[in-house]
Parts: structure tokens; C-alpha cells; sequence
């Protein structure tokens, strides 16, 4: 009597039937929001922004948005948001949630207390 067993058929078979482990998807990055909080254009307000520009185009390889949230003309923010002083920084995610008050000068602190002290500044191009 005639056998139907077919090694390479049976390997085929065996091959087609494996299931592949699916690769390692890895969480999407999520954004770092900072709110900051000024005061029209007074001088401290001025520096905060200009230094925020300068901290999160140096340090953040991470998306992240930054609202400016002037409190002349929605004073009653400052009192919904809890902001006792002006310009404050508010970083709403990832949280916890942190706040820095003044005009962001100190950039190891800053950087510090928004917690990406891990993150390297972003290299310069040569001669800039």
C-alpha cells in the first residue's frame, strides 16, 4: 500500500501554519502641554516667553504644545487655573502636573522641574 506522506509537503504545511509573534508596537510619545501664563507685555512676560522658545527649541525632542495665555485680557483664567503670580508656567501632561513661576532665565532649572533633564540639548549646527 502506497503512503500520501509527502515530507516536503508536511514542512510546506508546517510553515504556512506558523503564526508570526506580531511585532512590538510601541506607544505613540505623548505631547508635553505647557500653559504659560503672562501678562500682556510687561518686561518678565517678554523674557518668559523668548526663554520658553529658547528651552523647548534646545531641549524637547518630544511633541509638545505650548499655549500663551495672556491674563489682561482673561483675568478670570487666573483665578480658574489656581495662578497666584505672573508669568507662571504650567505643565499640564504628562503629569503630574508642575508649575514654575517667574520668567524662565534659569534654564538647568527649568529644565529640571519640567522634568527632561534626561533630554540632551539639541545639537547646533557648526558655525551657528
Amino acid at each position: 500500500m502506497k503512503s500520501n506522506f509527502d515530507p516536503q509537503r508536511e514542512h510546506n504545511m508546517a510553515k504556512k501554519s506558523k503564526v508570526d509573534a506580531a511585532p512590538e508596537l510601541t506607544p505613540p510619545e505623548e505631547v508635553i502641554k505647557l500653559h504659560l501664563y503672562v501678562a500682556g507685555q510687561s518686561p518678565k512676560s517678554v523674557a518668559a516667553i523668548s526663554n520658553l522658545k529658547r528651552i523647548c527649541a534646545e531641549y524637547l525632542t518630544a511633541p509638545y504644545n505650548v499655549e500663551v495665555i495672556d491674563l489682561v485680557k482673561n483675568p478670570e483664567l487666573a483665578r480658574d487655573h489656581q495662578i497666584l503670580a505672573i508669568p507662571t508656567l504650567v505643565r499640564s501632561r504628562p503629569g503630574p502636573m508642575r508649575k514654575i513661576i517667574g520668567d524662565l532665565s534659569d534654564t538647568e532649572q527649568v529644565v529640571a522641574d519640567l522634568d527632561i533633564r534626561g533630554s540632551k540639548p539639541k545639537r547646533k549646527a557648526a558655525g551657528a
